[in-house]
């Protein structure tokens, strides 16, 4: 897990990298909390996400958003994290020239930043988004999704409102094409912390399901 800094547009990124087990292995980039709530790379869900995709062979990417830990920047609202996590995955690719697929996690706001940087990448095929702030963030973007993936809701979440991630699913369903599953864990508030557990079963069993299938 070495500890690389890279450049972003606002300075210094300061990341976690692990290397993919092939020359085309896939691609992982993993998004964390927001910034101003003490969200960082090293968060435990984050944490979590960038092991499952490591354990599995892909290289692997968390970072640090601008002005967080050893990153450059201030905070920038999404706006400028949104450009850091573009330019994180052209690091990514980068060291990685041959990778055969590209999948994005997020947690929270970064969950609200992948599904942006979904929509600007086409090479992104697969994405995670963990308790997304369908309530905080405008989502309409999503219009349409280009990927299929998975969106986990904690049930007893008391920052994400159940509502707005239910309304989020059901109008990405409507789309022609993609696949949502969405996964509620029970028991888990906002940061599943008791519920770290089910959280990697629901994830695991989702990336057991689309990898054998061979996306």
């Amino acid at each position: 897990m070495p500890e690389i800094i890279f450049s972003g547009p606002a300075g210094r990124l300061e990341g976690r990298y692990q290397p993919g087990k092939t020359e085309t292995s896939p691609l992982a980039l993993i998004l964390h909390p927001h910034p101003q709530h003490g969200g960082t790379m090293d968060n435990k869900v984050a944490y979590y996400l960038y092991h499952t995709f490591a354990h599995r062979g892909f290289a692997t990417l968390r970072f640090n958003f601008r002005g967080v830990g050893r990153s450059q920047g201030e905070f920038d609202s999404g706006v400028g994290e949104l450009s850091d996590a573009a330019s994180a995955l052209d690091w990514l690719q980068s060291m990685n020239p041959n990778a055969t697929g590209t999948w994005i996690a997020g947690f929270s706001f970064g969950a609200w930043i992948g599904m942006q940087l979904l929509m600007r990448r086409p090479e992104i095929k697969g994405f995670i988004s963990v308790a997304p702030p369908a309530n905080l963030y405008d989502f309409s973007f999503l219009a349409p999704c280009p990927s299929s993936g998975l969106i986990v809701q904690a049930d007893q979440d008391d920052l994400v409102t159940p509502i707005s991630i239910v309304k989020l699913v059901e109008k990405l369903k409507t789309q022609k094409a993609i696949t949502i599953q969405h996964d509620v864990i029970r028991g888990a508030n906002h940061f599943f912390e008791t519920e770290l557990n089910a959280l990697m079963t629901s994830i695991n069993s989702y990336l057991n399901m689309r990898l054998s299938n061979g996306d």
